[in-house]
């Protein structure tokens, strides 16, 4: 009888998937979940497997050298048994590695820690922030700045923060992925127009004044490109029609006018810009952080509503010392930017003469244009070989059929080192068939 009634329990434990002696048992229900559960996991794995095999097949796949050296014009690459030049970083000042500033990190480190474990409006604030944040704003030329934790952030935090469904934002089309996310997550009526085209963009300013506030949204440099907005002209445009406009200078801050203050700078419209978004990690230093730059009034209500301000931890302390640093050597001379520039030329002159089609104009990102994906991709492989380090640049990241080779011109690069990517471009060129 305790036999017979101790199977009957177990039997009906199984049946109700309760505890049995410690052991749960499943629930034929339960076990038909489980199985669904894997079933649709296994299902998810083989598309998402599926994805992955059509990026190889496109030629399109992106692989992640590893570099073993500090961040230079000359590096050490895993699998390279001699170090290679660096022709792809948005290093453009060579300041990532330079002296001073990595002292200035090592500095702050010690002095402040590694940390805040906060968000700035709860006990994330540093005199060091509010001093890097007044720099920023003296260097631009504006009111007031606010640090994010990098400029995709500033992007993404800006437009929700500043605009309502009453007011208008109208983008260039060709303008950053994170520009494009930001503008997706605010709420005003949304307008595009051509790249560049400041016809089209008039249309636009046309079309969009019922709204109460417009705000005309423009990379200062396209980075894919290296072609450089006509701010002059928008900004006449935005006086025409009464609009507000935007510039991101992720790729111009610091190197790009005479005293590398950026795009208004070079085409003359400092203080008709209204707001500058820029970064820490490209020409500053190269750490990570982002920025905006403007009137009071807008910096004020992005420390109040900016999301990706407000959730998300304060910039490190070695990297506010780092970039610190970087905008007191700028404040004080101007012969970086003259170097990247006279190296700019250089390199430009050189590869257009050699038969090369350059994308942008007269701006360190040097885009050799080849169209196909896989002789971008098989172009810079023959290249590493020969001590250059460049990436191929193909489908999504910019469209089908413009696949090239970005070139980064820094003020670190050596007019030797100039000249012997340009050899190398030609003698590899000429074995792929780019040029004659």
């Amino acid at each position: 009888f305790i036999i017979m009634m101790t199977r009957f329990t177990v039997l009906r434990a199984t049946a109700r998937g309760i505890s049995f002696r410690g052991a749960t048992v499943p629930t034929k229900t339960a076990l038909r979940r489980g199985y669904a559960s894997a079933a649709a996991a296994t299902d998810f794995r083989a598309h998402l497997q599926g994805a992955l095999d059509g990026i190889k097949e496109a030629g399109t796949w992106k692989t992640e050298r590893v570099i073993t050296s500090p961040q230079a014009a000359e590096i050490t690459v895993e699998g390279s048994s001699a170090p290679v030049l660096n022709f792809c970083a948005n290093n453009y000042l060579g300041l990532s590695s330079h002296p001073e500033v990595v002292l200035a990190a090592v500095r702050a480190l010690v002095e402040r820690a590694s940390g805040l474990s906060s968000v700035r409006f709860i006990c994330g604030t540093q005199d060091i922030h509010v001093e890097l944040e007044r720099k920023i704003a003296a260097f631009h030329n504006m009111d007031d700045a606010i640090l994010y934790p990098s400029c995709f952030d500033a992007n993404a935090g800006l437009f929700e923060a500043v605009l309502t469904p009453e007011d208008a934002i109208i983008s260039d089309e060709l303008n950053h992925a994170s520009i494009i996310d930001g503008v997706r997550l605010c709420k005003a009526q949304r307008y595009r127009f051509k790249h560049m085209d400041l016809e089209d963009l008039e249309k636009q300013l046309v079309a969009s004044q019922g709204a109460r506030v417009r705000m005309i949204a423009t990379d200062g440099v396209f980075s894919m490109d290296g072609d450089v907005a006509p701010l002059r002209e928008i900004c006449d445009l935005a006086e025409k029609y009464n609009a507000v406009v935007f510039s991101d200078e992720c790729h111009a801050t610091g190197f790009l006018g005479p005293t590398g203050r950026g795009t208004d700078e070079l085409c003359d419209v400092r203080g008709r810009v209204q707001i500058i978004n820029s970064t820490l990690g490209k020409a500053l230093g190269g750490a990570a952080g982002g920025y905006t730059a403007g009137p009071r009034e807008v910096v004020a209500l992005l420390r109040q509503k900016a999301r990706p301000y407000l959730f998300s931890n304060s910039v490190p302390p070695a990297v506010v010392g780092a970039a610190s640093k970087v905008f007191d050597l700028l404040m004080q001379s101007s012969d970086l930017v003259e170097t990247i520039q006279a190296n700019t030329r250089r390199f430009r002159s050189r590869m257009t003469d050699a038969g090369f089609t350059l994308g942008g104009a007269d701006h360190p990102i040097c885009p050799v244009m080849l169209g196909d994906a896989r002789l971008a991709s098989d172009l810079a492989d023959d290249l590493l070989k020969e001590g250059i380090y460049v990436i191929g640049f193909s489908f999504p990241v910019v469209p089908k059929g413009k696949a090239r080779i970005r070139v980064q011109i820094s003020a670190a690069h050596t007019t030797e080192q100039i000249d012997r990517c340009v050899d190398a471009f030609i003698a590899c060129g000429r074995k792929r068939g780019v040029i004659a």
